[in-house]
C-alpha cells in the first residue's frame, strides 16, 4: 500500500533542499510540484503554509507536518573576514561546530563552515577542547578570499543573511542518518500516504486537509490555515528516542502528552485502536521538553481536538537518525486513522 521507495526518495530530496525557518520557499515549491504530479491542487495561506484538501466536502480533519528546519542567521560581519551567527530554532551550538553551510546573501549563495573561534589545534593546543560550546564562540569561515569586513561587504554579505546547514544524509541497513529529519521524514511520510490515496489504495472516511507548515521550529507552525469545519488536528512529527523514553526504531509512537499537557483522549484512544486492530507496531510515550504544531494550534485559540503521532528519532536537533520501519509504521497508522470516522 505504501510505496517505500517513493517515501525514501522524497525524504532524501527534501533533506537536501535548504529550508531553514524563515526561508522555506524551495522546499514548498518542491512539494507543490510533487502534489500536482499526484493530481492534487495545492493552496497557500498568506503566510505561505502549503496545503491540499482531500475528499468530498469541506475538510473536517487536518494533518500537519512541518517543512521548516533548524538554521542560522548572520549577526555580524567580523573584522577578520568571517561571519558571526545565531541559531534560528532551538539547537545546541555543539551540533553546529564543523557543519558545512550555505549562506544566502541578497544576490548569491556562498559556501562555508561553522567553526569555533579557537579551531586550530596547532595554534591553540588544548584550548580547542576547553573553550565553551556557545553560539558566541562560533563563526563562519566563508570559502572565499575575504580578509576583512570591507571584503565581506564588497562580496555582498549583510547582517540578516540566512544560513542553511548541510543535511549530509546517509542510508545504512534501513536507518536514515541526517540532519533535518525533523520534520522532513514526517513530510515524506505524509506525501507517501497522499500518493496511496491518489492511486485509490486508501479509502478516506472524512474529508481532510494535509498541511505542510513552515514555522514549527519557532513555535508558530500550526497557528493558522485550518478550514472552518476542521474539528481535529493530527500533527506528524518526531518521537524522542532517548533514555527513559519508550519510543523505538521499529514502531510508531502515539504521544500521550507533550510539554503543554495531555492530548485529546478520544483521538489518542482512536490511534491506539487503529494500531491494535491493524497490527501496527506502536508504543505510547510522553514528552516533557517538546511541543509541535498541535500545541501551536491550541495556543492560537483554535477550537479543535489535537493529537500527535511520531516516527522514531535519535539525537533530535543534532545528528538525527530514524528507521524505515518506524516511517512505515507511521504511514500505516495515518492510513488507518484516515479510514475511520470521527469519534463521537
Amino acid at each position: 500500500m505504501i510505496d517505500k521507495d517513493y517515501l525514501l526518495d522524497r525524504l532524501l530530496q527534501l533533506v537536501k533542499t535548504p529550508s531553514p525557518v524563515g526561508m522555506t520557499e524551495r522546499a514548498s515549491a518542491l512539494v507543490d510540484t510533487w502534489l500536482r504530479d499526484l493530481g492534487y491542487h495545492p493552496k497557500y495561506t498568506r503566510r505561505g503554509v502549503l496545503y491540499v484538501e482531500v475528499g468530498d466536502g469541506p475538510p473536517r480533519r487536518a494533518l500537519a507536518a512541518h517543512l521548516d528546519t533548524l538554521g542560522a542567521m548572520v549577526t555580524e560581519l567580523k573584522p577578520n573576514g568571517r561571519l558571526a551567527l545565531r541559531n534560528t530554532g532551538t539547537w545546541a551550538a555543539r551540533f553546529a561546530e564543523g557543519a558545512r553551510v550555505t549562506i544566502f546573501s541578497d544576490h548569491a549563495e556562498h559556501r562555508g563552515t561553522i567553526l569555533p573561534l579557537k579551531a586550530s589545534g596547532h595554534r591553540f593546543n588544548t584550548e580547542v577542547d576547553t573553550q565553551s560550546s556557545d553560539w558566541d564562540n562560533l563563526e563562519i569561515r566563508v570559502d572565499a578570499t575575504l580578509p576583512d569586513r570591507d571584503a565581506l561587504l564588497a562580496a555582498g554579505f549583510n547582517v540578516g543573511d540566512m544560513v542553511a546547514i548541510d543535511a549530509q544524509p546517509e542510508v545504512v541497513d534501513g536507518f536514515i542518518i541526517s540532519r533535518h529529519l525533523d520534520d522532513k521524514a514526517g513530510c515524506a511520510t505524509l506525501l507517501a500516504v497522499l500518493k496511496a490515496i491518489a492511486e485509490g489504495k486508501v479509502n478516506v472516511a472524512v474529508p481532510f486537509q494535509a498541511m505542510f507548515t513552515i514555522a514549527e521550529e519557532i513555535g508558530i507552525g500550526g497557528t493558522h490555515g485550518f478550514g472552518p469545519e476542521v474539528e481535529e488536528l493530527l500533527a506528524i512529527d518526531n518521537a524522542v528516542t532517548a533514555p527513559n523514553q519508550t519510543s523505538r526504531d521499529d514502531a510508531v509512537t502515539i504521544a500521550m502528552r507533550d510539554r503543554q499537557g495531555p492530548f485529546d483522549a478520544r483521538m489518542t484512544r482512536q490511534m491506539l485502536t487503529v494500531c491494535q486492530q491493524n497490527h501496527i507496531p506502536f508504543v505510547r510515550d510522553t514528552f516533557r521538553h517538546y511541543r509541535s504544531d498541535s500545541a501551536a494550534a491550541v495556543e492560537a485559540g483554535w477550537d479543535i481536538r489535537v493529537g500527535l503521532i511520531c516516527f522514531s528519532l535519535d539525537s533530535s536537533h543534532g545528528w538525527e537518525r530514524t528507521h524505515m520501519a518506524s516511517l512505515t509504521a507511521l504511514a500505516r497508522a495515518i492510513v488507518g486513522y484516515l479510514a475511520t470516522p470521527l469519534p463521537s
